[in-house]
C-alpha cells in the first residue's frame, strides 16, 4: 500500500525498536524523510518551516537529533581567488556547532576523531571564535604546510565528526541513569538520532571504519533513545545489519506517482545479495512495463559488477556473451557513463530497450547462482 512521507514518518516512530535500518537508491527521498521525521517528532510551535540547520541544536535539546544533507550544508569553503587568499572552511552561524566547540570545548576531540580517518597529519586548526577551519599537514619539528583545500572525502570525515564527537557525548550523558548526576540536562527529553547516509564520496575502506564505529556507539547506548539510519550504499547497509543485532530493516520505494512505501525486510533478505535482488526486480519490472530508461543501463551495469564480483571474475564483461561481448561492452559503457548533455535527454530506443532485456537474460539465464535465487524467491 502506497503511502506519503509524512505516513512513512508514522510508521517508523511507531516501530519499537532501537535501531531501524532504511536502504534506498539515491534520489527515492531519505532526506526528505528525515525533515519529516522531524516535523512528526518535534514540530514547531508556529508552523513555520524555518531553517533546518539553524535549528538542529534546538530539536536535539528536545527530541531529535538528525545528521542530513543540511548539516553538512553548514559548512563551506572560502576560495577567494583573486587575491590569492588560502582555503578555509567557514562554519555559519548555527547553535549546533557553538555549542559543542566554544560551549562545550570539543574541538579537541572532533580533530582525533578526523584524524583516524584522515591520518595524523592532516590537521584542522578552528579560529579562535570558531567561524572557520584550516587544514595543514603537520611535518614535525613544529612545522606544517600551508594552508590545503582538502578532499571531498575528507570534508565528508570531517563533519562527520563534529557530529560524531556530538553524538558520543549525547551517548554517554544519557547513559548515566539518574537524570541529577548528568554533566547536562540538555538531554533529557532526547528520544530519536535520524542519520541520514553520511556516507558520501567516502572510499569503501573509510566507510567501513565508518559504519563500524557508528554501530559502535549505538551498542553502547544504555538508554531509550532510539535510531534510525537510512542509506543508499549496500556496503554500508550490509556492515550495520552485521554490527546490529537489535534492529528492524526496511526498503524505501517510490511510485512513479510520488508516494512511498516502507517495506520491512526478514532474515536472508538483509545479507549481501539483497541489493542485487532488488536491481534485478527493479529491471524487471521497468522491462514488464515497457518504461526502461537510460538510467536502467546503469543499474544493469552495477548488476553485472556485483554479480561479477560475488562469483570471483575478474571483471564483469566476463559475464558478457561471448559472441557479443565487446559490442555489448561498448554499449553499456556509453549508456552508463554518458557525459555529453545532448545524449542525456533522448528516450532509450526499441533496440536498447531490448538490449536491457538481453542482457539481463544472459544473467539470470546462465549463472547457476541467480536460477538458485529464482528457485528460493519465486
Amino acid at each position: 500500500m502506497s503511502k506519503t512521507l509524512a505516513e512513512i514518518a508514522q510508521q517508523l516512530r511507531d516501530v519499537n525498536k532501537k535501531v531501524q535500518l532504511i536502504y534506498a537508491f539515491n534520489g527515492t527521498g531519505k532526506t526528505r524523510l528525515s525533515r519529516e521525521f522531524k516535523k512528526l517528532v518535534a514540530p514547531k510551535n508556529n508552523g513555520s518551516e524555518g531553517d533546518d540547520s539553524a535549528d538542529q541544536f534546538e530539536m536535539s535539546r528536545s527530541k531529535i537529533l538528525y545528521y542530513n544533507a543540511f548539516t553538512e550544508d553548514l559548512f563551506y569553503w572560502d576560495n577567494d581567488l583573486s587575491l590569492d587568499a588560502e582555503p578555509k572552511l567557514r562554519i555559519q552561524p548555527n547553535s549546533f556547532t557553538d555549542w559543542i566547540l566554544k560551549d562545550q570545548g570539543q574541538d579537541l576531540n572532533i580533530i582525533t576523531s578526523f584524524q583516524r580517518y584522515a591520518g595524523q597529519k592532516l590537521t584542522p586548526h578552528f579560529s579562535e571564535d570558531f567561524s572557520e577551519v584550516t587544514f595543514s599537514l603537520e611535518r614535525g619539528d613544529n612545522e606544517r604546510s600551508g594552508n590545503l583545500k582538502i578532499s571531498k572525502g575528507e570534508q565528508s570525515y570531517f563533519i562527520w565528526s563534529v557530529f560524531y564527537t556530538l553524538l558520543d557525548q549525547v551517548i554517554s550523558t544519557l547513559n548515566v541513569a539518574e537524570p541529577d548526576n548528568r554533566e547536562t540536562r540538555q538531554f533529557d527529553q532526547l528520544k530519536y538520532v535520524f542519520v541520514d547516509d553520511p556516507v558520501s564520496s567516502l572510499d569503501e575502506n573509510h566507510l567501513i571504519e565508518l559504519a563500524v564505529n557508528l554501530a559502535g556507539l549505538v551498542k553502547i547506548s544504555q538508554s531509550d533513545l532510539k535510531f534510525v539510519i537510512t542509506t543508499h550504499s549496500p556496503l554500508f547497509y550490509n556492515v550495520l545489519y552485521n554490527e546490529l543485532k537489535s534492529k528492524t530493516c526496511h526498503l524505501l520505494e517510490r511510485f512513479e506517482d510520488g508516494t512511498f512505501a516502507l517495506v520491512e525486510k526478514h532474515g536472508d533478505s538483509n545479507k549481501s545479495f539483497s541489493y542485487h535482488l532488488c536491481l534485478k526486480q527493479t529491471l524487471e519490472q521497468a522491462i514488464a512495463n515497457d518504461q526502461v530508461q537510460r538510467y536502467h543501463f546503469t543499474l544493469l551495469r552495477n548488476l553485472y559488477e556485483k554479480t561479477a564480483s560475488f562469483l570471483g571474475y575478474p571483471g564483469w564483461s566476463e559475464l558478457l556473451p561471448d559472441n557479443k561481448q565487446t559490442y555489448l561492452n561498448r554499449i553499456i559503457q556509453f549508456t552508463s557513463h554518458s557525459t555529453l548533455s545532448n545524449e542525456t535527454v533522448t528516450e532509450p530506443t526499441v533496440q536498447e530497450k531490448q538490449t536491457v532485456k538481453f542482457l539481463l537474460d544472459n544473467l539470470t539465464d546462465n549463472y547457476g547462482y541467480w536460477q538458485q535465487q529464482g528457485d528460493q524467491h519465486g
